[in-house]
């Protein structure tokens, strides 16, 4: 099961990233289409300036510092960084937020992954050790602090069944964990990891896949 508890901490670590970066990809592609756009109408303006279609005023009246203003004008918004590279830089960044969403793929591989191993390690137990595992979750989900003798109530079994189902349970793979307190009594509990991957209900439905 720790290969699951892995697989789960990097599946949530990835979804959290991606979640965040959606919304980042979406303002990035904003300020990219707005960019390009101000970098052509930028460079229409200086061309039809450069090379006008009709002269009718004298180009001697022009003054010499037309230029260096034109230049000033195009740099001012972006601070004095030149257009293209803003954009090579804003593009750079785009893309490496739409590496981080193909990577998503590769997270829903691990959560198909992880969805297997549940299924054939559950699949492994009989239906009398599944009934005394579900019992245990269902218990402990209630806020029950549970032992040998009240899954031996629950279920109408002995003790000694009991401790003979958990032992087949543990030993087929399944991280129910026994717990000694006051050096007697065994506390029983399900892994908090495989709590946090999957409901009884989600482990019941892979089962029977």
């Amino acid at each position: 099961m720790d290969a699951i508890k892995e697989a789960f901490a990097k599946v949530k670590q990835e979804i959290t990233l991606i979640k965040q970066d959606i919304e980042e990809i979406k303002r990035t592609l904003k300020t990219l289409q707005q960019t390009n756009q101000q970098t052509t109408n930028q460079q229409t303006s200086y061309q039809n300036l450069s090379n006008p279609t009709h002269q009718s005023n004298p180009t001697y009246n022009l003054s010499l510092s037309s230029p260096i203003t034109l230049y000033k004008d195009t740099s001012t918004g972006n601070k004095g960084v030149p257009t293209d590279r803003q954009t090579n830089r804003q593009t750079t960044q785009h893309t490496d937020k739409i590496t981080q969403i193909e990577n998503l793929s590769q997270v829903l591989s691990s959560l198909d992954s992880i969805k297997k191993e549940i299924r054939s390690t559950f699949k492994h137990l009989t239906n009398q050790e599944m009934t005394v595992f579900s019992t245990i979750y269902q218990l402990e989900e209630e806020g029950f602090v549970v032992d040998y003798p009240l899954v031996s109530q629950k279920l109408g079994l002995s003790e000694s069944s009991i401790r003979d189902y958990v032992l087949k349970i543990v030993k087929k793979g399944v991280p129910l964990l026994k717990t000694k307190q006051n050096n007697k009594k065994i506390v029983l509990s399900i892994s908090p990891e495989l709590r946090k991957i999957a409901s009884l209900q989600t482990i019941l439905s892979l089962r029977e896949l």
